[in-house]
């Protein structure tokens, strides 16, 4: 069976109150031997938590603040996140990042919420789930200022140049979801051009953007099966190497053997 990590579920999220057991148990039965639960406020530390706590064997936590979630109280809500990163074995912060996509009525006070959380997986050596929209520049100008610090961008939707911008960080890699099986999507020419299969891990963006030929449905873990044949199709290999490759890459960045030996 083809085994693979899904780094980003929104488990937690109440879309999967009414069969939450009923996704794992498919994820499971798909090939999933992890999946990775970012957290996006305060509320939703203790939501992930008890996500992880269900479904030890199979799920683990990230703690951060997303972007869209920074308002003007940006700094107590730090403040309070902060006490909580000895909660439990965190295996990220995240999701955090910049997003201009709707609104930049708080474009300074994501950059500094997003820069704080940097620092904190640089004291902690975490990697980090950074969400960028429409924000690219500043992404990269914040990163390139920073030591020692790696993780995925989530998400990755951009163009050759972009990809091999995010990529001349070397402890980055790109997270590919069900976009990349979007009818017009550019996704798999720039990933044939620029990224090489080593710099990319899968995810789903769960309950959201569910690959083809579920497009339109909540999404879920063992989707992953269409994105995984995608990319085999991309890279001119086998669904098996692209499971494998991409499973050693997210058990490398985010040292899942040091947490489960």
């Amino acid at each position: 069976m083809i085994r693979f990590i899904d780094t980003h579920i929104h488990l937690d999220g109440e879309e999967y109150d009414a069969d939450r057991q009923q996704v794992v148990s498919r994820a499971v039965a798909s090939g999933a031997e992890m999946l990775f639960v970012p957290g996006i406020n305060l509320a939703s530390v203790g939501t992930v938590k008890d996500v992880c706590a269900t479904y030890p064997d199979v799920c683990r936590g990230m703690i951060g603040l997303h972007p869209e979630d920074v308002k003007a109280d940006y700094r107590e809500v730090l403040a309070e996140l902060r006490t909580h990163l000895d909660d439990i074995p965190w295996i990220a912060i995240g999701e955090i990042g910049l997003d201009y996509y709707w609104s930049r009525e708080f474009e300074n006070e994501q950059q500094e919420a997003f820069e704080v959380q940097v620092e904190w997986g640089s004291e902690r050596s975490l990697p980090l789930m950074i969400h960028s929209r429409k924000a690219q520049n500043d992404i990269v100008h914040i990163l390139r200022g920073k030591q020692g610090v790696r993780g995925v961008f989530h998400c990755f939707t951009g163009n050759a140049h972009e990809a091999e911008e995010l990529l001349s960080f070397d402890g980055f890699c790109l997270g590919i979801g069900g976009v990349l099986t979007f009818k017009k999507s550019n996704l798999p020419e720039t990933l044939a051009a620029a990224v090489p299969l080593q710099r990319i891990v899968l995810e789903t963006d769960a309950p959201y953007m569910a690959p083809v030929p579920h497009r339109g449905e909540r999404n879920e873990s063992s989707f992953i099966v269409n994105i995984i044949n995608r990319l085999a199709e991309v890279y001119n290999v086998s669904p098996e190497e692209v499971a494998q490759v991409t499973t050693r890459t997210a058990k490398k960045m985010f040292q899942i053997n040091e947490l489960t030996n």
